[in-house]
């Protein structure tokens, strides 16, 4: 029975499974593999994994872990705020397949549902913030922040290489900016805003309202760094911003920040969206994806992605950005919260925080506490002596509060959505100390009555916002389910069809591994509690990354990324952060082979090194000669190379040792893309194959869902020479880390709210299940493979004649023979119904088709 959950996750049943190998003409699935996976990789034992438990043990296991998990009233903030999921969202959304298991909306024509709702996140991010025009989101706000630096760089007319950031910025964004700033050949300078014109700076980033909770007028700073050709960055809260003037129409150039608190869980962490939004004539040099509307050819409206800035598949290491998977899941809730509520009601949410955090203020300045903070929205900061801090905090553990407390030793808090008047009745008592608080029953009409309020009446809001028709018709849940259900109906997701997309790995997202994500004991834990508070996740965590070890050999794992390209740029950071601990910074060169994804060259670019392109030879292997050559040219320079096994082609390269090997001899390091780590589970390894550093798409490899593009997880596995120098964090130390390397997301375990789901996929499969899904992956692809052969060209092969878990078939004679193109193929899939696969990349003219694990012979 505890193989159970293996036929369920697996396509093909017995009976399929002997007519694909009768076909292939083998005999088992370990014959198949022996013919495909070059044996000099072929792992000698299996790996070492706990064996499988079925479904119903896994869910019982994770509870058990779950339930370590502390949940207490967090008013920590920083970026991070409790808040109430519609269940209608939660229900419809989150939960449904429709909705988290689609991909990215490459193609546009079975995707109009998740890009109107794109749209609507857009559209929402333009109104609140007041700038005209906003992208699809990104990861995080802290690495939104880097992408805002990065691109406040690029549209200056400064010629400086100093960005100023306010002192007052949360700290895990200030973490971040100094890591990317790092290969980008920033300098970070941080002190008092009002300091920033005293500098000669290319940007400078502000928080408003800032780490303190004051409300600040920037309109005379803007100014004056615009007037010395630099451009305003400005990190903000879309709950503040119902009630405070808009950063654009006070000078911000550049307005980004967290749509968490729109009806997105805490989750430890992530994942949540991030929004970004920039004057029109810096469209494109803004990072990430832009919706547009367009006509299609009746001449009625259609939507697509109008613009990608990054252009990674054209621009390469010229790209303005490494970023891939955004939060497009998270976005949409964001965005349906919005819609939900709609302007008035989110206008008295936002108003009701304010009146209660007035309340608070009011009654702690009546008990002589001093409030630093001259003005607020939703957070307080507040100075005691040191033995009154320690009682305070002792207070707050035994009423299980968590408050912040900040380096420079005073204390803070941030309250919420979920806040109610018995809450500040409770802080009250806890940071006075008087058990007899103030009976808060009688401010029920305080808080609706508009009185004086917390800031200055010039930074209030009085412009209207949220007024196109979609955020004003939704908002009883009878109106919202329906329309919820329209937008997904206009789309194609796994619960319709298989999406044979090379390189993205569509496989299974059960229904038993997605369920302990919207558990509350993972969905309602700050990411900065105490580690006490998060047993159950360091529980999880500390499993996920031993078996992550024992998949990849790697000697540690860091769970900060949270994307694949995050976790390239990761991987070359540490390489980086390494070869200056040596002595070695002049080794700068990247060496990439030409058929690599287009994040490898843009996330090298962005931590300062130089790409240098290998060729591939007639087989669409990397060209050894070319190799050795440019070995020999870049000599001393050489920093590491990024291969892709197996390659970019689809095929086990017989030489990938030699390519090790080689580099290796040259003083270089081996990044290994794990894009393509569905075909190397249980059969091979990275660090067995001998490279030093690699990424894992949890997203692909390992069940987590893509959300209509994005969330995705990109943690990187290491060898002990370079685990010294993996990301930390600034709120959250890691263990085994050095204090001087910065983070690269947000939060310290990256998106940690989804690892359940690849803990749980885990967990179920175990060593023989793992092997099994490689082995079904590469048989799925070489059945089609052989199949398709019979009527198209097959353009790479390996050994044996036998592709990896992947083909490409070659479309480029029938368009020479009729003018029919691969476009007009894909489309004619998708009027059937089909998901059409990956067109013209990584060969223009093919297409390239994977088919997973997952799906059966008849798929």
């Amino acid at each position: 029975m505890n193989d159970d959950f293996l036929h369920r996750h697996i396509g093909p049943d017995e009976r399929e499974t002997r007519e694909m190998l009768e076909t292939l003409g083998v005999s088992s699935l370990d014959e198949l593999t022996e013919q495909i996976v070059p044996e000099n990789i072929r792992l000698p034992e299996p790996i070492a994994l706990d064996a499988p438990v079925s479904e119903a043990q896994a869910l019982a296991e994770i509870k058990a872990i779950a339930r370590r998990n502390k949940i207490y009233k967090s008013y920590i903030g920083m970026g991070y705020h409790p808040t109430h999921v519609p269940e209608v969202i939660r229900r419809n959304v989150l939960e449904n397949p429709g909705w988290y298991t689609a991909y990215t909306p490459y193609q546009p024509e079975i995707a109009q549902g998740r890009l109107e709702a794109i749209l609507n996140f857009q559209q929402m991010t333009i109104d609140l913030t007041g700038l005209p025009l906003a992208g699809a989101s990104l990861l995080d706000e802290a690495t939104a922040a880097a992408e805002a630096m990065a691109m406040a760089k690029r549209v200056a007319k400064s010629k400086s290489h100093v960005f100023f950031v306010d002192h007052n910025v949360f700290p895990q964004t200030l973490s971040v900016l100094q890591t990317r700033a790092e290969g980008l050949g920033i300098e970070i300078m941080v002190g008092p805003a009002a300091e920033a014109v005293d500098h000669d700076v290319f940007g400078v980033l502000l928080q408003y309202p800032d780490s303190l909770g004051e409300v600040h007028d920037y309109t005379d700073l803007c100014q004056a760094v615009h007037d010395k050709k630099g451009v305003v960055a400005v990190a903000t809260d879309l709950m503040a911003l119902m009630l405070l003037k808009a950063p654009g129409h006070w000078g911000a150039d550049i307005v980004f920040g967290s749509a968490q608190r729109f009806g997105v869980p805490m989750a430890y962490g992530g994942p949540h969206a991030a929004f970004f939004a920039t004057k029109d004539n810096f469209k494109r040099a803004m990072p990430g994806r832009i919706i547009g509307v367009s006509k299609d050819a009746q001449g009625r409206p259609a939507l697509r992605m109008a613009m990608q800035t990054r252009e990674q598949h054209i621009r390469r290491e010229k790209a303005t950005s490494n970023i891939c998977t955004s939060q497009v899941l998270l976005a949409n809730m964001a965005a349906f919260y919005a819609i939900y509520h709609g302007p008035e009601r989110l206008r008295a949410i936002a108003l009701r925080i304010h009146r209660l955090t007035q309340l608070l203020a009011e009654a702690l300045r009546n008990r002589n506490i001093k409030v630093v903070n001259q003005s607020f929205f939703d957070t307080l900061t507040f100075t005691v002596a040191p033995e009154t801090r320690d009682a305070i905090l002792q207070r707050a553990l035994e009423h299980k509060i968590n408050l912040r407390i900040d380096p420079a030793g005073t204390l803070g808090l941030s309250l919420n959505e979920t806040t109610t008047l018995d809450d500040i009745a409770q802080l009250y008592s806890v940071i006075t100390g008087d058990s007899q608080a103030i009976d808060w029953k009688g401010n029920d009409e305080q808080l609706a009555r508009d009185g004086t309020l917390g800031f200055s009446d010039k930074m209030l809001r009085t412009d209207p916002v949220l007024t196109h028709p979609v955020f004003n018709s939704y908002h009883s849940e009878t109106e919202m389910m329906r329309y919820l259900r329209t937008l997904e109906g206009r789309d194609l997701a796994l619960n319709q069809s298989m999406i044979p997309l090379g390189s993205c790995t569509m496989k299974l997202n059960a229904a038993a591994e997605m369920a302990p994500i919207t558990w509350p004991e993972f969905s309602e834990l700050h990411p900065f509690v105490p580690r006490d508070q998060a047993a159950g996740y360091e529980q999880l965590i500390d499993d996920l990354e031993k078996w992550l070890k024992a998949i990849t050999g790697y000697d540690v794992i860091c769970m900060q990324p949270n994307s694949g390209a995050q976790g390239e740029y990761a991987g070359l950071m540490t390489i980086r952060r390494y070869l200056d601990a040596k002595g070695e910074s002049h080794r700068n060169v990247c060496l990439i082979p030409a058929s690599a994804h287009g994040t490898n060259p843009a996330s090298a670019a962005l931590a300062g090194m130089r790409v240098v392109v290998v060729g591939c030879d007639k087989d669409g292997n990397i060209d050894l000669e070319d190799l050795k050559q440019k070995l020999a040219e870049v000599a001393d320079q050489l920093a590491c190379i990024m291969v892709t096994y197996p390659s970019t082609h689809g095929v086990y390269e017989e030489t990938i040792r030699e390519v090790c090997d080689l580099v290796h001899a040259h003083g270089g390091q081996v990044y290994m893309d794990g894009a393509n780590m569905n075909a190397q589970v249980g059969v091979t390894a990275p660090a067995f194959i001998g490279s030093d550093v690699s990424h894992l798409n949890l997203h692909k490899t390992f069940a987590i869902p893509h959300g209509g593009g994005g969330p995705g997880m990109g943690p990187i596995g290491v060898r002990e020479h370079l685990a010294p120098y993996l990301p930390n964090h600034a709120v959250v130390p890691l263990r085994g880390r050095k204090i001087t390397d910065g983070a690269v997301s947000a939060a310290p375990f990256g998106s940690a709210g989804i690892l359940p789901i690849s803990w749980m996929y885990l967990r179920m499969t175990g060593a023989r299940g793992q092997r099994l899904a490689t082995q079904y992956a590469l048989l799925n692809a070489n059945y089609l493979a052989t199949r398709l052969a019979e009527h198209y060209d097959i353009l790479y092969v390996g050994r044996n004649g036998r592709v990896a878990h992947e083909c490409i078939i070659d479309l480029r004679p029938i368009k020479a023979a009729t003018g029919i193109t691969e476009v007009d193929i894909a489309k004619r899939l998708m009027d059937y119904g089909f998901h059409a696969p990956t067109m013209s990349f990584p060969v223009p003219g093919t297409f390239m088709i994977e088919p997973t694990e997952s799906e059966s012979k008849a798929e």
